[in-house]
This record gives structure tokens, sequence and C-alpha cells, in this order.
């Protein structure tokens, strides 16, 4: 089926995580004008006040996996409850509308990625019409959203009343093991949610984007977006390739299979 021609594209995000939940739309804010795209996170009846956020999940165990097949079932109804039918309700809302299911993929889940990919995704394609399933993607913050504030120091030392950091981080900062320890051991009075509402909200994605070496997982996001964005021949040339180093840059090899669906 033919995408629509789409004025405005409307990212919806399934996260796991409360400041994600609270901020995360702030990482995207330079993709494009706001007259053409906008990043929400879903506000579905299935998330309440004491659930608030779909929660991470992990594969599951062989005994588990037995149970379901002895009852029948392929996908755990958590699963479909929490995510398939939000996405499957907000898709179907509007044909310009587009999923983001976005998880930290910390240190001791990087041997179970794949499994951890394909559980997310199973939900989406057990809820979601073929022309849906291409509208959903998985991606994955590495090792944490907090990460990436390392690769923009004068966004991270803008927020705060100290500079913690001199430089930006020398290396890919997806390879920090711990992040968030590693923030709070320069500043214990860190507070996830709040100081990282501020650093999101100077954060710039370009900035950090701009090795080709590095941040594979967070390029790779940024490049399922401006795939769909450019679904819209008007603007093809609004985001040019070299931008976020889509050009070239590496991309993870657990999710950029999804590019392929346009």
């Amino acid at each position: 089926m033919e995408q629509e021609k789409c004025a405005r594209f409307r990212f919806g995000l399934l996260v796991t995580g409360i400041t994600e939940k609270e901020h995360l739309p702030k990482l995207f804010q330079g993709i494009a004008p706001n007259h053409i795209c906008s990043f929400v996170v879903i506000d579905d009846p299935i998330f309440t006040e004491e659930n608030p956020v779909l929660g991470q999940r992990n594969p599951r165990g062989e005994k588990r996996k037995a149970k379901m097949v002895g009852r029948g079932d392929d996908i755990p109804k958590k699963d479909l409850e929490e995510i398939g039918f939000p996405a499957r309700r907000y898709l179907t809302a509007n044909p310009c509308h587009f999923v983001l299911l976005i998880d930290d993929l910390e240190h001791n889940r990087q041997r179970q990625a794949q499994e951890v990919f394909n559980r997310y995704r199973q939900a989406f394609d057990a809820a979601l019409k073929e022309e849906q399933q291409r509208r959903a993607s998985v991606h994955f913050l590495v090792n944490m959203l907090e990460a990436y504030y390392f690769a923009d120091a004068k966004a991270l030392n803008a927020t705060l009343a100290i500079a913690p950091l001199q430089a930006d981080y020398d290396g890919d900062v997806e390879m920090i093991r711990n992040p968030k320890g590693y923030l709070r051991g320069l500043l214990p009075s860190f507070n996830e949610i709040v100081d990282g509402g501020k650093v999101l909200s100077l954060i710039n994605v370009e900035h950090i984007l701009s090795n080709p070496d590095t941040c594979a997982g967070l390029r790779t996001l940024f490049a399922w977006c401006v795939k769909v964005i450019k679904l819209n021949p008007d603007y093809q040339d609004l985001i040019p390739p070299e931008r976020y180093c889509l050009n070239g840059g590496v991309l993870s090899d657990l999710t950029k299979a999804q590019l392929d669906n346009f």
C-alpha cells in the first residue's frame, strides 16, 4: 500500500522510563521544523499514574515459553496490551502517525539484545496490520540515555551549577558501561529527571552524531525518522545526508534492517 503524502508527520513514542516519558521528545527538537513533524509520548488509556510507562522487557525464559506454547499463545498478553494495542490505536488514528519504541540497552543486556529486540518487534507484528508494521520501529539508547550527555559537554555544563566536563567524551559514548553511574560520580547531586530534562532541552544531536564512527544506535534511530520525513517528496532536500552523518556513518546491526521498511 502506498504511503499517503503527509504534510505533517507525528511520531508517537513508547518508552520504558520516567525520564524518557517526561523529556525524551526534546531529543528530536532539531530534526525538522515543528510544522513538518512532532514527537510525543503516546498517551494511551493503558498507561496510568500507577503504570505510567510500559517497562523494560527481557527475553522470556524457556519455561515461560513452554507454558505459552502449551496454552496456544505466541505473544505475552502484557506485550500486546502495553505495546501492540497502543501502537495499533495510535497508527489507526491517522495514516501520518508513526511509532517509535525506545528502550535503554544497558551493558548487562547486551548479550540478549537480539532477543529483546525480537520480543518488542513481535508485539508490534502480532497486533498491527502489514501496512502499519512498517510504520512502527524499535530502537535502543546505548547503554542508556545519559550516555549522550557526555557527547555534548556544552549542553551538560550549561544546565548545572558546576561544569563537570572539560570537553566532550573522547570516544564512543555508546561504549560507556554505566553512563548514569559515571555521571553521578562526577556530580552526585545530579537528578536524572529534573537535570536530565534541562540537558535535553539544550542537547545538540547533530553535534553528537558529527563523528561517523560513533553512536550507531542513536544514528539509526534518527535515520529511521529522516526516512519517514522524506516519504514526502517535497521534503527530500530538507535534511541533507551529511547531517547526522547519514551518508556513511555507522549504524546499529541490531536495528538498521528497519530502515528498509521504506
